[in-house]
């Protein structure tokens, strides 16, 4: 029997987002949900929609991988959430299977903390491309450029490899909306952001995001998955 034909898109792209507890996942998750049109313009708009447990919304935790969608610019964007603590392991694994690269959020003053390590590391296991975006980059007490270093020292610790080391940065206001690749150039959207996580070059074989000059590689596996 001949081998049955994978379907491949290359309008898709299936990331995990990982953040440490309080660092702003669910408000900018919100955020791109509303920028993108997700919202129908009758509907009532719900905050921190990824919190949708009531013990999730009561400690601000995620406790259950869960999904969401957002389309932008012709191509949707499957954002999994990842629970971030050990004691959800198997949730942890269930999302990174799912997943095609990781968008890790780090609060720009406290810097990663316990709880991104460990599912940093679980991606980095499985070789995911990364792109990294330092949130709350207009509190006071801010430190961004301390906090990439933080960051980079992470990646090495974790054996992260040379393509995931070379990571593409993004600088965000999730309250506000907004990010950039250049503190001295603020915008006013996130658009900067969800360019990078939409980037891509196709072939045949694999799909490949493209940033800054690099490719990063990127399996089939989940364009068969049931985030189709």
């Amino acid at each position: 029997m001949g081998d049955v034909p994978t379907l491949t898109r290359n309008d898709l792209r299936n990331i995990a987002i990982i953040a440490h507890v309080d660092h702003g996942k669910t408000t900018l998750v919100d955020a791109m949900l509303r920028q993108t049109g997700t919202f129908r313009s009758n509907e009532t708009l719900v905050d921190r929609v990824l919190d949708s447990g009531d013990l999730e919304r009561e400690k601000g935790i995620t406790i259950l991988a869960k999904q969401t969608t957002v389309d932008y610019d012709g191509t949707r964007l499957n954002i999994v959430d990842t629970p971030g603590h050990a004691d959800f392991g198997g949730e942890v694994e269930r999302s990174l299977l799912m997943v095609d690269a990781v968008l890790l959020l780090v609060d720009a003053s406290e810097g990663p903390l316990p709880q991104t390590r460990y599912v940093l590391q679980k991606a980095m296991q499985r070789h995911l491309p990364v792109i990294v975006a330092l949130n709350k980059i207009d509190r006071a007490d801010a430190r961004p450029a301390q906090v990439l270093d933080d960051v980079y020292e992470l990646f090495m610790d974790l054996g992260a490899d040379e393509l995931q080391i070379d990571f593409p940065v993004v600088y965000t206001n999730a309250k506000a909306g907004t990010a950039t690749s250049d503190l001295a150039h603020p915008s006013s959207d996130l658009r900067p952001l969800l360019d990078l996580m939409a980037a891509h070059e196709h072939s045949s074989l694999t799909h490949r995001v493209s940033v800054n000059s690099h490719d990063w590689p990127i399996s089939d596996q989940t364009c068969a998955s049931v985030l189709l």
